[in-house]
């Protein structure tokens, strides 16, 4: 199986970010774009890649016990940036993201100590891929416009281990699916 810990944002989260994509689908250049689809929204805390269906307990595990440590906090989406030249345009987070990064470093210890052979550790930066670019696109306009969006916060109370499964059919457009396949409750007793 495909994983990966993540944050899952309520619905009323992503409704509010979805209009602001709208706007963003409206500027020059938007169609050299691949848009991420509203289900698979998302704030990655540790991508596990391919994980053999045995060590799952013990990740599941691991996972409960990172979320148990972890009392819930306030996020929010806010602003947004590119990763590469236009290769990736992401929304960022704002509000407890220290309390976001520790969940994020304890999912990563979570698949370390699991047995998952990771990628090299690199400094947890909270955000959500709106986007993905077909070679070389210029997305200044995009993250000019997202350097206004602030949505509204809200309480992350849990973290999801999520399935992932990417798209083999060849048709443009289509879109990985996304499946929690567990959720624990932060700060969460016994």
């Amino acid at each position: 199986m495909r994983l990966f810990a993540a944050v899952l944002p309520p619905e009323g989260v992503t409704a509010e970010l979805a209009l602001e994509v709208d706007r963003l689908k409206r500027l020059p250049g938007a169609d050299g774009l691949r848009w991420t689809g509203r289900p698979g929204w998302h704030l990655t805390l540790a991508f596990y890649g391919e994980v053999a269906e045995d060590l799952v307990p013990e990740l599941s595990a691991r996972l409960a016990r990172a979320a148990r440590h972890t009392d819930p906090f306030e996020l929010s989406l806010r602003g947004g940036g590119r990763f590469g030249h236009g290769r990736a345009l992401w929304t960022g987070a704002a509000g407890d993201v220290d309390a976001l990064r520790l969940l994020a470093g304890r999912a990563e210890a979570a698949g370390r100590k699991a047995g998952l052979r990771l990628e090299e550790h690199r400094r947890y930066q909270a955000h959500l891929t709106l986007a993905r670019g077909r070679g070389e696109v210029d997305v200044r306009p995009h993250v000019e416009l997202l350097r206004e969006f602030a949505g509204r916060s809200w309480r992350v109370t849990e973290l999801a281990l999520v399935r992932s499964e990417l798209p083999r059919s060849g048709v443009p457009g289509e879109q990985p699916r996304y499946e929690a396949v567990g959720r624990w409750v932060c700060g969460a007793s016994g």
